[in-house]
């Protein structure tokens, strides 16, 4: 990702309290991890539903050592608890979904109540406890998707966008970071090379040799949604400037010496990925480490001038589509090795 301009959010953290749903996550446990390394919050409240998760996750993080630490059992479709959870918290990180393709298909029903309506009820509790500041990950299957999974992020991010109408002038102002697949993370393709070639695997397979992805590690993306927390204006989608990076590449690098088995592409996966159309291209503002979606339909928003750091963007042009086959930024195998060896 391009290097980040300087951001405000060391004058915002500092003795407020933060709340991250899917705190035991890749993501939450490193945003947590990091948080509490850069700065002094007021407190930290890690909302998940798994107690083991969350004991496991103690061991590193406990309270003794960090006073600001806050352990909270529930689930985002508890919209009750999780406004309990919510009280006097300033900023809240959304990062609690379900996130696989093949388990959300098998199981619609509920990832629409954990993506959609966990969604919802995110909204309501942030309006009602008068949070400041929303923002929720989403993902480069939300567009044109072709999975449920894509479909229920797509959806969380209207809702996200549209709160802005519910908030008020004064109430919380919520935004959305959208970024591709993360380096090393539960579920990737990287742990799932590397357990194949530890139990002896003689080929590695890939579902095309064309794939590409946008890939971002788990550092920049904490770092990203970090600065756009400290930027938002309420209403925006943020699209951070990302390589891409070719899996058949990612697949040579971790097994050099190992042959490829093109085995198809999966129900609901795509060749490539995109993380703004040319629909998106007309809203589209154009900044150095980032692309900005500006919101429609949000009344209290329509006229407003968006800039980063009193800078404004500049206009993409009409056709202009954010793509990974079309990227101009790929992962060299230097980069790619240097990505595994920090995982290690």
């Amino acid at each position: 990702m391009a290097e980040n301009k300087t951001s405000k959010d060391t004058l915002r953290l500092n003795d407020k309290t933060i709340l991250i749903t899917g705190g035991t996550g890749s993501f939450g446990r490193h945003f947590v991890k990091t948080v509490l390394e850069r700065y002094q919050p007021g407190k930290l409240i890690v909302f998940s539903r798994d107690e083991q998760k969350q004991y496991e996750m103690a061991q590193s993080f406990d309270m003794k050592t960090y006073p600001c630490l806050r352990y909270f059992i529930g689930d985002v479709r508890d919209a009750e608890r999780l406004e309990m959870a919510m009280r006097d918290a300033d900023y809240v990180i959304h990062a609690a979904a379900l996130k696989h393709v093949p388990t959300a298909e098998y199981n619609p029903f509920e990832c629409i109540r954990t993506n959609v309506h966990g969604a919802e009820n995110i909204v309501n509790a942030a309006i009602r406890c008068g949070v400041d500041r929303v923002i929720a990950l989403s993902t480069d299957k939300a567009v044109n998707p072709i999975n449920l999974y894509g479909a229920s992020k797509l959806a969380a991010d209207k809702i996200f966008v549209a709160a802005n109408n519910l908030s008020g002038m004064n109430g919380p102002k919520f935004a959305v970071v959208r970024y591709g697949n993360v380096l090393g993370s539960r579920g990737s393709v990287i742990p799932f090379f590397k357990k194949l070639i530890a139990e002896g695997a003689t080929e590695l397979p890939v579902t095309d040799k064309r794939m590409t992805r946008f890939w971002i590690s788990l550092q920049q993306g904490i770092d990203f949604v970090l600065d756009c927390l400290a930027d938002t204006e309420g209403g925006e989608i943020f699209v951070p400037k990302i390589p891409s990076m070719r899996i058949v590449d990612l697949a040579r690098v971790i097994g050099p010496q190992l042959p490829l088995n093109e085995i198809g592409i999966r129900p609901g996966e795509k060749l490539h990925e995109t993380l703004l159309t040319t629909h998106d291209a007309s809203n589209a503002l154009n900044f150095d480490d980032r692309y900005l979606i500006r919101p429609t339909g949000v009344v209290k928003l329509e006229s407003h001038d968006y800039s980063l750091g009193g800078q404004p963007g500049t206009k993409v042009e009409d056709e202009f589509a954010y793509r990974s086959d079309t990227n101009d930024w790929w992962m060299t195998d230097e980069e790619i090795q240097q990505c595994l060896d920090e995982l290690d």
